[in-house]
């Protein structure tokens, strides 16, 4: 009986345990196989945070691969609320460190007990000052910075970016998606005390690197004479381009005001505005080369056909038109150098408004130049049956047009390379390590359009050089190379009149240089110059002396002879310690001047070019820090790179490689100093002489 007693607990014992284990297997497989994911779920949110870290964006080189935008490694201080001791006192420590509000970091440290961000992208000296305050639960996590070595150079090019990397203006907004890297995020792991111990960071990858078609030595030179001109005419804005006109490629694009990407937040909204696609203004006398070209090209006149500018006023649809000066008899090349407005307006009534219209569409305006850059305005062109009957006499000399720097530059362009308009850019290619990706979209590459006749180009580029020779661009006129271009001198309205104003204008000049095989365009426009106010006298000596900067760094050669006598008569004018560049002087107008300071071929300038040197070659401003070096056997694009960056000023004479220079090598001179580099074809070698003759 007890046996049978035993048994039978024992058989009831199994039951419960079966039934016991059945029902624990049954809620383990209901929550494994059926409500995993659930608790999975549930689990990760509890446990783990998913943090989204900025990314590493791809390096901004220019076209010869000098960085100007790149992301550097950073550290940015978080906490894990739950493990420390002491939130008040945490807070108010960090507080004097991160220069952040107790009360703004408490208050992080309560939304989250498993993480929060105290400050991002600590510089250096405040991770080791976090780091010294030795606080148990604070971490530090590596992020990527943007950083712009050059500081303001090409800035509006640039653009900037936000605190997240995401890109703000310029190619880092253009080509934001291409840059910005990807998949960059932390997983913070948390226990069941909410106490951080691990973490894992998911697989980043960089963005690609961007190669511009700038040059970084090209935008130095457009910033810094932009800015030497601001502070000389106390002017309001301005803009400066070099295009290469061949190909569309932008050299150098700078606007004033400038700022600094690194702390674009701290600079006014208007500082960062691209004026030289955003800014849209009327462009005055320049627009006289739209006119000329249709003109030209439909064969409805001749450079040498004479018009009446009846002594400078003409009325048109009732309205009298005033000259801005009392020009009589002039030649259609005249009316172009003289900038006569009467003799553009009679041309341009001959064309008729429906093919003036065609033409000036054909060039590009009132639309978008497909330009890969954000912002881009396409100016403002009504509509043909929108015309008044006055159009016809306001827009042939740039007024009832509003255009932009871009648009004006790649039209000049396309005289300059015998009527082709290309589609201006700045982005050369885009590379992903070493591999360079299609060109897609606004950086696919386009067929240039031809707007007007070869035969009509090069005649505007013979009336564009007189305009430089004897007309209004004078001071454009350079030492060493042919130029052609065109003046500007463009009224603004006056607020106060609704009219326009006498004094208050846009001056500017475009033009290029060589005139036989054009290298650069550069259009310089200056918005509200006080003083002198035209273009001629404010924009031409801008173009000058960039010109005469960037045709040697290009190593083009010269093809008119140079004049010694007035480089010579250059360096006497100029006192010591003035710190006044050798461009300033040279941007003197020297028509007019006596035969004999006049060369009549390259053969006698070369001889007394040499006859000169000695005397040329003065002693520049002794006594600095800079050492000069040896320019021997260098090219021009060498010297010139070398003298910016020592922040000498070089006056390069002659073709070829380097042979003599002044002052001598190892001499110390001050920052800004001149420094006279002769050219010619090395001799053998021989010991140096008296007159620092280089070593070859």
């Amino acid at each position: 009986m007890q046996q049978n007693r035993a048994h039978v607990r024992l058989l009831i014992v199994a039951g419960v345990a079966l039934l016991w284990i059945t029902a624990v297997f049954g809620r383990l497989s209901y929550l494994q196989l059926l409500r995993h994911s659930d608790y999975l779920a549930r689990a990760q949110r509890q446990q783990q945070r998913t943090i989204e870290i900025t990314p590493k964006r791809g390096v901004i080189y220019d076209r010869n691969m000098r960085a100007l935008a790149m992301s550097v490694p950073v550290k940015s201080a978080f906490a894990v609320p739950a493990e420390i001791v002491d939130e008040s006192l945490a807070a108010h420590l960090l507080s004097g460190v991160v220069n952040i509000p107790q009360d703004v970091l408490q208050a992080r440290f309560e939304s989250s007990r498993s993480f929060a961000w105290i400050s991002r992208k600590l510089p250096p000296e405040k991770v080791e000052a976090v780091e010294g305050l030795n606080l148990k639960g604070i971490y530090f996590q590596d992020e990527n910075q943007r950083f712009y070595p050059k500081r303001d150079l090409a800035a509006h090019v640039l653009g900037f970016v936000d605190p997240d990397e995401k890109g703000f203006g310029g190619i880092e907004s253009e080509l934001d998606s291409q840059i910005r890297g990807k998949s960059a995020k932390i997983v913070v792991m948390a226990d069941a005390r909410q106490r951080w111990f691990d973490g894992s960071e998911a697989q980043r990858e960089s963005g690609a690197d961007v190669v511009l078609t700038l040059d970084e030595k090209i935008q130095y030179i457009a910033q810094r004479e932009l800015a030497a001109a601001m502070e000389k005419t106390h002017a309001m804005a301005g803009s400066v381009i070099v295009m290469n006109p061949n190909t569309g490629e932008i050299l150098a694009l700078a606007n004033w005001p400038k700022f600094n990407p690194n702390a674009a937040a701290a600079a006014p909204a208007e500082w960062r505005m691209n004026r030289a696609v955003s800014a849209v203004y009327e462009p005055g006398s320049t627009f006289k080369l739209i006119t000329l070209a249709a003109a030209f090209d439909q064969n409805v006149t001749r450079p040498d056909e004479v018009f009446d500018c009846e002594n400078g006023a003409i009325i048109i649809a009732g309205h009298r038109i005033h000259d801005h000066k009392r020009f009589g008899l002039l030649s259609v090349s005249e009316i172009l150098a003289k900038s006569s407005d009467v003799g553009a307006i009679k041309i341009a009534v001959r064309l008729g408004p429906p093919k003036f219209y065609e033409y000036i569409r054909a060039f590009g305006f009132g639309s978008l130049t497909g330009l890969d850059l954000p912002g881009e305005s396409k100016g403002i062109l009504r509509h043909l049956d929108n015309w008044t009957p006055v159009s016809i006499g306001a827009i042939p000399m740039g007024q009832e047009i509003g255009v932009t720097p871009i648009q004006l530059i790649t039209a000049v362009s396309a005289i300059a390379n015998g009527g082709l308009l290309y589609r201006p850019h700045v982005v050369q290619e885009l590379r992903h390590g070493k591999e360079v990706l299609p060109a897609e979209g606004s950086l696919a590459v386009s067929e240039p359009k031809r707007v007007i006749r070869p035969e009509t180009a090069a005649t505007l580029r013979q009336l564009m050089e007189g305009v430089v020779l004897n007309g209004t661009g004078a001071l454009a006129r350079l030492d060493g190379w042919t130029a052609a271009g065109k003046t500007g001198s463009a009224q603004k309205i006056d607020p106060a009149t609704g009219r326009y104003s006498p004094t208050n204008l846009i001056a500017s000049f475009t033009g290029f240089a060589p005139i036989s095989n054009p290298a650069v365009t550069i259009l310089v426009s200056i918005d509200s110059p006080v003083g002198l106010h035209e273009g001629g006298p404010v924009a031409a000596p801008i173009f000058k002396r960039i010109a005469e900067q960037v045709l040697p760094y290009l190593e083009v050669p010269r093809n008119v002879p140079l004049n010694p006598r007035l480089i010579q008569a250059a360096y006497k004018r100029q006192s010591a310690n003035d710190g006044t560049a050798l461009e300033d002087f040279t941007a003197t107008d020297f028509t007019g001047q006596p035969d004999e300071l006049q060369t009549d071929s390259n053969e006698a300038a070369s001889k007394e070019l040499n006859q000169s040197l000695p005397e040329v070659m003065m002693p520049a401003e002794e006594g600095g820090e800079i050492t000069v070096p040896d320019f021997s056997g260098k090219t021009m694009r060498d010297v010139t790179e070398m003298c910016l960056h020592l922040g000498l000023e070089p006056m390069l004479v002659g073709s070829n490689l380097a042979t003599e220079q002044t002052p001598a090598v190892g001499a110390k001179v001050r920052r800004g100093a001149k420094v006279a580099v002769q050219f010619g074809t090395p001799p053998p070698s021989k010991p140096a002489k008296a007159r620092h003759k280089l070593k070859n």
